[in-house]
């Protein structure tokens, strides 16, 4: 079994490691790459993994991160202050966002959908990679700017 114990720039990936949300914020986790080769994510508590990480082994071979498609709710409105007041609402509920021109993205909630539409906004269920914001204190700005919103 392979051991992916660092995340590392610059390498081009062997393989591919395909998770969703709640299995990329494991820092230890068995698993298998797309190959179907069985891994063992080793990596240092707290480490978040996202689209595009690439992970490497003591043997050298390194795996690209994907972010697995899941389904989500996703909030649209074109009102920047109400999609403002909507993300203030959700943050208040300590509930994960990923933020978009002109939409925002959680996993999915009938209580939080039923709030949000309360709120004025649509809500749409949809197949989609959750990227969320990672923290104010997380030490770098993550943008999503560069991805094409899919819907």
């Amino acid at each position: 079994m392979i051991e992916l114990t660092e995340k590392v720039s610059e390498a081009t990936p062997d393989d591919f490691l395909v998770l969703p949300y709640e299995l990329r914020q494991k820092s230890r986790l068995r698993t298998q790459l797309v190959s179907g080769q069985h891994v063992a994510v080793m990596l240092n508590a707290g480490t978040i993994l996202e689209d595009g990480d690439v992970l490497k082994a003591e043997d050298g071979t390194t795996v690209g991160v994907v972010a697995a498609e899941e389904r989500l709710s996703t909030a649209f409105s074109d009102d920047l202050l109400l999609l403002a007041r909507v993300c203030y609402h959700l943050g208040n509920r300590h509930v994960t966002l990923q933020v978009g021109p002109g939409w925002v993205r959680y996993q999915p909630d009938h209580v939080l959908d039923e709030m949000v539409r309360g709120l004025g906004l649509q809500v749409r269920s949809e197949s989609a990679k959750f990227e969320p914001e990672r923290g104010a204190y997380h030490g770098h700005s993550h943008s999503h700017s560069h991805r094409k919103h899919d819907h």
